[in-house]
């Protein structure tokens, strides 16, 4: 008899809703977690404290206020890291805590280290204070998660030359920042920086950026960055980076160079793959430490699975737990039905973007019938109260069968107002639902009317026509 029925290594938002759903299900459960990393890379260095961070300068900034207290409003003149990393910390801290009572409560057993396989069923535990020990277990659930990608020619530092981690132990607000590549995690510490005051220029490789969002989304995110005199240099890379006593300077590939205080790399995330010892359980990770798994979150060794930023896209803590969720059903014996392809993705810049859905050139290159309808904030009554009046939300509408297509938001609010449009897509229903629908005045929910009728109110034309 092994030592446990499942054993889960990282409390990540995967491992932690994977130990508990097999809990939950009557199976005795350990977990496998460094003591100093207890809720995972997400409640440490990762989502909380990077959401944590832009709330707190979309707060002391005063950013969000000016459209109605003018454009030099602040609430905080001289904003330091302190000011910044005290509301992070606290949060940080409730975070851990949670977790950790949740795994108590539930009878998940945690023990604090770094695990490593030593056979398909018997992890080894580097423990604390020097104690080692094994762990065997009849099903095995990673999710190790990911650490910022490190170009191996780049000589990090953690004060000039830093990784998404770094942002963590900066000292100073920097006056000057190079942000490397315009993913998710780039742009999102781009506009915060930006609204602290410090002069960003994001460097990127391809032509434009974050190209798996709506193009009429992101040229508006665009826009706003620019207003806070963020400089994009698209189609430039980075050849190397000089570090000086007083800052450092980028020299880009086409011979251009950026003078900074600081230069953040967002090249992506590592797997923790090749921190596991793989090869004793049977398994292999890609280069960027990905372990490939089947629809059921399944290796290709039946009895282990694997979740989270392990498995590569989407990576996102949301889609983590129900990984995670679905991954423990599975292994218990108990398997539920696929995890739901109606995905949100939720951007953290300021102002927020989020969708669901397909995007109008998706929906072109498919060569799907559709209708676009539009509200903007500054025709609500709610977006003028609160100060926002470059937000908008655009629907797309089958012309067929007048279902929702996606889903796009833009401005405050985005990624929690997104979810009404979620629950219509995934209960089949129509744009007629929201022309019908009554919303609560003022709020920002009543976009969705908004867009519906303007939506509906072009193939009403278009049908006059054909009559």
């Amino acid at each position: 008899m092994r030592d446990v029925d499942v054993l889960v290594i990282g409390s990540g938002p995967g491992g932690q809703k994977a130990a508990i759903a097999a809990a939950k299900l009557g199976r005795r459960v350990a977990m496998v977690e460094r003591g100093d990393m207890i809720g995972g890379v997400s409640a440490n260095t990762g989502t909380i404290p990077s959401k944590t961070l832009r709330e707190a300068v979309v707060y002391l900034t005063g950013l969000s206020q000016r459209e109605l207290y003018g454009q030099s409003y602040r609430l905080k003149d001289d904003i330091t890291v302190a000011d910044l990393t005290a509301r992070t910390e606290h949060v940080i801290s409730r975070e851990v805590d949670v977790v950790r009572g949740q795994l108590a409560r539930n009878g998940v057993r945690l023990h604090a280290g770094t695990a490593r396989f030593t056979d398909p069923h018997t992890v080894h535990v580097s423990g604390e204070r020097g104690r080692d020990f094994s762990i065997t277990a009849d099903n095995i659930v990673i999710a190790a998660g990911s650490r910022p990608a490190r170009p191996a020619t780049v000589e990090f530092d953690d004060l000039t030359i830093i990784d998404s981690d770094g942002i963590l132990k900066l000292d100073r607000v920097p006056r000057s920042m190079v942000v490397v590549g315009a993913g998710v995690i780039g742009i999102e510490y781009a506009s915060m920086f930006a609204a602290l005051g410090t002069k960003v220029t994001v460097v990127e490789r391809r032509s434009r950026m974050l190209d798996f969002c709506d193009l009429e989304v992101v040229e508006a995110l665009k826009y706003h960055l620019r207003d806070l005199a963020v400089t994009f240099r698209f189609s430039e890379a980075v050849a190397a980076v000089e570090k000086h006593p007083k800052g450092a300077i980028a020299v880009l590939e086409s011979g251009k160079t950026i003078a900074a205080d600081t230069v953040m790399y967002s090249a992506g995330r590592q797997g923790m793959g090749d921190a596991l010892a793989l090869e004793a359980a049977g398994l292999s990770a890609d280069d960027r430490g990905r372990i490939t798994v089947d629809d059921n979150f399944r290796t290709t060794v039946p009895h282990i699975y694997a979740v989270g930023d392990i498995i590569g896209f989407p990576a996102l803590a949301a889609t983590a737990m129900e990984q995670g969720r679905l991954a423990a059903h599975h292994a218990c014996g108990q398997p539920l039905g696929p995890i739901s392809a109606l995905q949100p993705i939720g951007i953290y810049t300021i102002p927020e973007i989020s969708y669901v859905g397909r995007t109008e050139d998706e929906l072109t290159d498919q060569r799907v019938p559709f209708e676009v309808g539009v509200s903007r904030y500054r025709e609500l009554a709610r977006g003028q109260i609160i100060g926002d009046t470059h937000g908008m939300l655009k629907i797309l509408v089958s012309s067929e069968d007048r279902k929702l297509l996606g889903v796009h938001v833009f401005g405050t609010g985005a990624t929690e107002l997104l979810h009404i449009g979620q629950s219509v897509m995934g209960c089949g229903g129509t744009v007629d639902y929201l022309v019908e629908a009554v919303f609560n005045y003022p709020t920002l929910a009543e976009s969705y009317k908004v867009a519906a009728l303007d939506a509906t109110n072009k193939m009403r034309h278009i049908a006059s026509l054909r009559d």
